[in-house]
């Protein structure tokens, strides 16, 4: 019971993260540019640098323990 409102809590924060990191990343294209062919650039091998380089890397973390905690809650219950 513990292991589960721990994990629970755990989950809780963690996906509050994931939202504010998530919402801290520059998009990839601007506005309805992509709609018309602004978006070539979207699938181009261009390499995250400075600090998209590190919200990626902890996005992908914390997406990764988000996916880990919800186990752990559902396993627990």
């Amino acid at each position: 019971m513990i292991i589960h409102n721990v994990a629970l809590v755990g989950l809780i924060v963690v996906s509050v993260l994931l939202i504010i990191v998530v919402l801290l990343m520059s998009g990839r294209t601007t506005g309805l540019g992509a709609l018309t062919g602004g978006a070539e650039q979207l699938f181009g091998r261009q390499k995250a640098r400075g600090l998209d380089a590190v919200l990626n890397r902890v996005a992908s973390i914390l997406g990764a323990l988000l996916f880990i905690l919800a186990l752990l809650v559902a396993f627990f219950k």
